[in-house]
């Protein structure tokens, strides 16, 4: 028998609802595979704990971590808080602190779910979006001077590191060779950023040179935004860099047909430090107690921390249940449903526990 020991930090908002059906999905998964064991850490960090202690995560909090195989983040954000405050006082900490430098987004439309996209379906968007997750634009330099005065001034400082660059560079070419179409497209804004962006330009072509069965193009973030919404299909693995990534992928997600059933892994690839998986709709205050929330994403992220801890059967039950619920109907109101949350993840263990393995 395997064992997998995981934390599971819901948060803020919805996460705590989705992350609970996260984890009844993946207790059938771990029922019916009957080759492993799941071994959860139950950690109440997010604004609650900031509120009560002035923290959002324990000093220890990293080392507490580092015993654990994954982790399975729910959201964090909340409307009395500033976001630079929760970001930067639990996610990024994770991120950063055990350098999860590749942040991997899978997009595709699941049976049942109509596309914003007129005449788009299933297996016409099928894209894997690799966001630099470590440097970037969001490293964190920068600062402020002469507050409150006329002249003041803020700077944020984006940082391209060679190495930085370069190990994102190989992680998407590997990912785009393993899949079938062996297709990538580096985005930038070469034209006006004319110093990292170049840079992150020169780097792809160097990298470009080990992999000649990789078919690889250039765009700039502006125009790639254009050509998600017109050309889906000239589109499978995309590498961008912290900040355009991370508007690209939520694009990406409402194309598929909600923000609520998109996924995230924050992966170390060496696995020096454990990776972190997380739905990326947010703390979402908007509906949070209603019972409404999507699982879907968190089922999906289930499934990647499924197949990153060698479980890939698993991984493929657990998507496989998510796809007959959702061509079922079985969705929540974000996708066009009547279903709640309770009634969907019911439906999602139900199909686990009857899906051939």
């Amino acid at each position: 028998m395997r064992h997998h020991r995981i934390a599971s930090i819901p948060a803020d908002g919805i996460g705590p609802e989705v992350i609970a059906a996260g984890l009844e999905a993946l207790e059938a998964v771990a029922a019916r595979d009957g080759g492993f064991q799941l071994q959860v850490d139950h950690l109440d960090w997010g604004s609650d704990r900031y509120r009560r202690t002035g923290a959002l995560m324990p000093a220890d909090g990293l080392e507490r971590l580092r015993a654990v195989d994954a982790i399975l983040f729910g959201a964090v954000g909340a409307p009395d808080i500033p976001d630079h405050v929760t970001l930067w006082g639990l996610r990024l900490p994770i991120c950063q602190g055990f350098d999860q430098y590749a942040n991997v987004r899978p997009t595709r439309i699941l049976p049942g779910v109509t596309s914003p996209l007129r005449g788009v379906g299933p297996g016409d968007l099928d894209w894997l979006i690799v966001r630099e997750n470590s440097e970037g634009e969001y490293a964190g330099h920068g600062g402020r001077a002469h507050r409150g005065h006329p002249e003041e001034v803020a700077t944020e400082t984006a940082i391209f590191t060679r190495r930085g660059v370069e190990r994102i560079m190989r992680f998407a070419f590997d990912a785009a060779q393993k899949r079938p179409r062996k297709l990538l497209t580096v985005v930038t804004k070469s034209n006006a950023q004319r110093h990292g962006m170049v840079f992150w330009d020169e780097i792809a072509a160097l990298v470009a040179a080990d992999y000649p069965d990789v078919t690889w193009d250039k765009e700039l973030v502006d125009a790639m935004t254009t050509r998600m919404v017109r050309k889906p299909g000239s589109i499978d693995t995309v590498v961008a860099t912290n900040l355009h990534a991370d508007i690209l992928s939520d694009l990406a997600a409402a194309l598929a047909g909600s923000l609520g059933i998109a996924p995230t892994g924050n992966v170390d690839p060496e696995r020096r430090y454990p990776s972190m998986f997380e739905p990326i709709h947010g703390s979402a205050f908007d509906i949070t107690g209603k019972g409404i929330a999507n699982p879907v994403a968190t089922f999906w992220t289930a499934s990647m921390m499924l197949d990153h801890l060698g479980e890939a059967s698993a991984a493929a039950l657990l998507m496989r249940a998510v796809e007959q619920v959702c061509a079922a109907g079985i969705v929540t109101p974000d996708l066009g449903g009547r279903a709640i949350t309770a009634e969907v993840t019911r439906a999602v263990c139900e199909a686990v526990r009857g899906t051939n393995a």
